[in-house]
């Protein structure tokens, strides 16, 4: 038989992963189609429009463009575009949002 205070501990412990969840849900609901930077680990970044995410980190962005890993640190070469893509989460080695996006939420735009 678990005693009133087991039963508070769990039930408090509930609440607060509750409210991470739903604090950690209303900031990605926040970066919905904010321009996102993504780099991987073969090197190239996407850069696009963040549409979804799901439990495995997987990343969708919508008109993503593509950069390829350069050799020479001053050449920056044409991007590809790519549309829609699906950037599986193990292949993700940063997010950046890019700050105009989020100028843009702040001053109403």
């Amino acid at each position: 038989m678990a005693t009133e205070s087991e039963e508070n501990g769990t039930e408090m412990q509930t609440e607060v992963e509750a409210s991470a969840y739903l604090l950690a849900r209303c900031k990605l609901e926040n970066l919905l189609n904010k321009s996102m930077r993504i780099r991987m680990t073969d090197g190239r970044t996407l850069v696009g429009l963040f549409l979804c995410t799901d439990r495995d980190c997987n990343v969708i962005l919508g008109s993503a463009q593509e950069f390829l890993k350069s050799t020479d640190s001053f050449a920056q070469g044409e991007p590809r575009v790519l549309g829609l893509a699906m950037i599986p989460g193990h292949h993700v080695v940063s997010i950046e949002v890019e700050s105009e996006s989020l100028q843009m939420t702040t001053h109403g735009l």
